[in-house]
């Protein structure tokens, strides 16, 4: 299973730029640890998927993550997505470990990032192969 990791800078973004209803969330796939890349995603002021070594997306299906809820409710507001099939068609989807999410809609600063899984060891889809992204059920994240 894999594991979450929230991004610090996605507090700030989200109350600065974001609007979590409609802005378009997408996943990106990387091979590179986040603290082997160039300028580590998950330091304070980092957290932009321009830091991210990303795969090759030629062969994988639709990135894009469907909204079910953004609702406040008792004082928490919990971000929740459906979950997402990746499929690779035409040829290889990978290597990858970390998957990313990221808003796409928010231009300042460019496709801040929320959060990325963990999956513990690279991941290469064949063609026809598939990879399903869980969601947590109680939401991507909350806050309180």
């Amino acid at each position: 299973m894999a594991s979450y990791n929230g991004i610090n800078d996605w507090l700030a973004n989200m109350m600065e730029n974001a609007d979590c209803d409609s802005d378009q969330f997408v996943v990106a796939l990387s091979n590179t640890a986040p603290g082997a890349e160039g300028t580590d995603p998950t330091g304070d002021g980092d957290g932009v998927l321009a830091n991210v070594t990303q795969v090759s997306y030629a062969n994988c299906s639709s990135r894009n993550l469907t909204t079910a809820s953004s609702a406040q409710t008792g004082g928490t507001f919990t971000l929740d997505f459906n979950n997402l099939t990746l499929t690779a068609s035409g040829g290889t989807v990978g290597p990858f470990r970390y998957v990313y999410v990221y808003d796409d809609t928010v231009t300042v600063p460019a496709d801040p990032l929320v959060c990325y899984f963990d999956y513990g060891s690279s991941i290469t889809l064949a063609d026809g192969e598939t990879l399903d992204i869980t969601i947590n059920a109680s939401g991507l994240f909350t806050i309180s």
